[in-house]
């Protein structure tokens, strides 16, 4: 995958120093990016001058964040049972698709260390388009599936305010899984209802789109739900099923959703956060 980069990597060894370090990175769920820092030192040994061991400490630093990149991006949950790292495996233009957004990393920030060397704070988004990490491993669908309707017989419950009325008003949805074990967050997540079927996936909507937005954000609290609007349909997941990737809604909830979205158009317009 990475062969030729590594090896030109190991050719950077011999003339400065990258602080090896565990990588404790991973993708921030919230704003679907991935952000690393990458530290490193020139080689005391070498006779230059301190302009020219402060470039190559930068050097070293760069090639510190790309490694890390790598890593964080091979753990990537494409869905429930695929990772990036499997789909390179499998495919060789997949391989240099994300070579090539891994080497498209932009730098956030760098400066010099007290006591010499270099940090440099690199970054990728998920999601955002052609050539992003989504467009290489979400698979375009050959046609939008329609977005299910709620059962024929379906009638909402009565409710007292604040919450509207039935019928439209809602700006988007969030799904509550807190206390049902560890949500593991996915590129390409499922909504499920308690028979099994699927209410919200990526064949449901404008590929396009997801590819620019992603399909939701996983949020700890509601200060972190803005993507779901000012006034969100909240219902709460009964179970976590597919290795903990895709919530369960009860198909009480799962009606309300459906028959809430012929109104407002929230899953549609992917207005969709994940409480975890």
């Amino acid at each position: 995958m990475f062969r030729r980069f590594f090896k030109l990597f190991g050719l950077f060894l011999a003339i400065f120093l990258v602080i090896s370090a565990k990588v404790d990175a991973a993708p921030n769920w919230n704003t679907n990016t991935i952000q690393v820092t990458g530290m490193g030192v020139a080689n005391p040994n070498m006779s230059v001058s301190p302009a020219h061991l402060s470039m190559m400490a930068r050097r070293a630093a760069i090639t510190d964040a790309y490694r890390q990149l790598a890593e964080v991006v091979n753990g990537v949950q494409v869905d429930a049972e695929t990772t990036v790292e499997q789909m390179m495996l499998t495919s060789d233009i997949v391989r240099t698709k994300i070579s090539a957004v891994i080497k498209g990393a932009r730098i956030v920030s760098e400066g010099e260390l007290s006591g010499g060397g270099y940090s440099v704070t690199m970054e990728i988004s998920m999601f955002g388009g052609e050539g992003s990490l989504a467009e290489t491993v979400i698979e375009r669908p050959t046609y939008i599936e329609p977005i299910p309707v709620p059962a024929p017989d379906y009638r909402p419950p009565v409710v007292e305010s604040p919450r509207p009325s039935y019928g439209g008003g809602y700006t988007g949805l969030v799904v509550d899984c807190r206390g049902l074990g560890y949500l593991n967050p996915v590129m390409s997540p499922v909504i499920k209802r308690d028979d099994g079927s699927k209410i919200y996936g990526h064949k449901n909507l404008d590929y396009d789109r997801i590819i620019r937005e992603g399909m939701a954000t996983y949020a700890r609290d509601m200060s972190e739900a803005g993507r779901a609007g000012s006034n969100p349909l909240i219902v709460r997941a009964i179970c976590l099923e597919d290795h903990n990737a895709n919530p369960v809604l009860s198909d009480e909830d799962a009606d309300l959703v459906l028959y809430e979205n012929q109104h407002s158009h929230f899953l549609e317009n992917i207005a969709v956060v994940f409480l975890y």
